[in-house]
């Protein structure tokens, strides 16, 4: 028997497919993490994902134990339901692997025979993998979660999530799930207006530039961390993140100086909190919970700015995790339930 079980979580999204690598001693406690993501536009791309899940394991391929998937790619428009998402996602998946492979659902970890029953219960349930790392922080919280599209926010009681929604639909009425995040959000769908030289001046409805773009000139991410396309095809140094930027309210660098750029990005920003923000306070009042646990790549720029301008107290979950391992925390969740699966079944 072996001292050591490797097992494999993988959150699988539309835009990003994300890695985490676990190594757990006989009474399932982390002995090591390791993290990594692909940039996979799941719309274009869905046929790769096995090749995309091995070339993210690489060497370790050959020396896994178990595997754990979670998912959001089931909503992307190259299936014509969630449910064909959801079915395509975990077929490609357990035919990659010759190990035990499980699936989160809101019911935890369930094997492929019963996500096949109601395979809706794993549509974009990759949040309930991601609750209980938050709750070992603290056990009564709000977990945001800010990755490259949307923003989770889930109320936790007694250390057990207590959404009031479970679809995507339903997390979006209750203030549960933002669809703003920090890369891929059209800049044009978190403002209607920029202020210029004390001037509002509307904006253009059409994707010019995302808040990849926006976060980029303000210095909140890095290079490496702009791993989706680009609106325009172009590159990602700040000089044509400004570019793209100008075009928002259909101008360019001849017009509008660097100066000008980085006020429209500054309101950009700053409205793309507020509104994060009116949503994380709903859900506070409505389960009157006033801590919050931060993590995903916006974990700072939006998640904790955000907890400041609704009056919340914020932790981020770098406290357990390493920084890099919070950009993935669905996947580094998602290996930790398959690991608690396994030792059950």
């Amino acid at each position: 028997m072996k001292d050591t079980v490797k097992i494999v979580g993988f959150d699988i999204g539309g835009a990003n497919t994300d890695l985490a690598i676990i190594d757990f001693d006989r009474s399932g406690n982390i002995e090591n993490i390791e993290t990594d993501f692909e940039y996979l536009p799941m719309w274009m791309k869905k046929d790769e994902l096995s090749m995309a899940l091995l070339d993210l394991l690489g060497s370790y391929a050959n020396d896994i134990d178990a595997v754990g998937i979670s998912m959001t790619a089931e909503l992307v428009d190259a299936y014509k339901t969630k449910k064909e998402g959801v079915m395509d996602v975990a077929k490609k998946s357990k035919d990659t692997f010759d190990v035990p492979v499980g699936f989160v659902g809101l019911d935890g970890i369930v094997d492929f025979n019963k996500l096949k029953e109601d395979p809706l219960k794993a549509a974009a349930a990759n949040w309930i993998a991601t609750a209980p790392i938050a709750a070992k922080i603290e056990s009564n919280c709000i977990m945001i979660d800010t990755g490259s599209t949307t923003t989770d926010i889930i109320p936790i009681k007694n250390g057990k999530e207590c959404a009031k929604g479970i679809s995507d639909l339903e997390r979006l009425k209750t203030g549960e799930l933002i669809y703003s995040g920090t890369l891929r959000t059209n800049v044009a769908t978190i403002v209607d207006k920029v202020p210029l030289d004390d001037v509002w001046i509307r904006v253009a409805s059409e994707l010019f530039a995302i808040t990849a773009d926006v976060h980029t000139v303000r210095g909140n991410i890095k290079k490496e961390d702009y791993s989706c396309n680009t609106p325009d095809g172009a590159g990602k140094s700040v000089d044509e993140c400004m570019r793209r930027l100008s075009r928002v309210i259909c101008g360019d660098m001849d017009v509008l100086s660097p100066g000008d750029i980085g006020e429209i990005a500054a309101f950009i920003h700053e409205m793309q909190v507020q509104k994060v923000s009116e949503a994380l306070l709903e859900v506070s009042q409505r389960n009157q919970i006033d801590t919050v646990v931060t993590t995903g790549l916006g974990m700072d720029i939006i998640g904790k700015m955000a907890s400041e301008v609704a009056g919340l107290n914020s932790v981020g979950m770098d406290q357990i995790l390493k920084k890099d391992d919070c950009v993935v925390a669905p996947a580094v969740g998602t290996a930790i339930l398959m690991e608690e699966y396994l030792r059950k079944v």
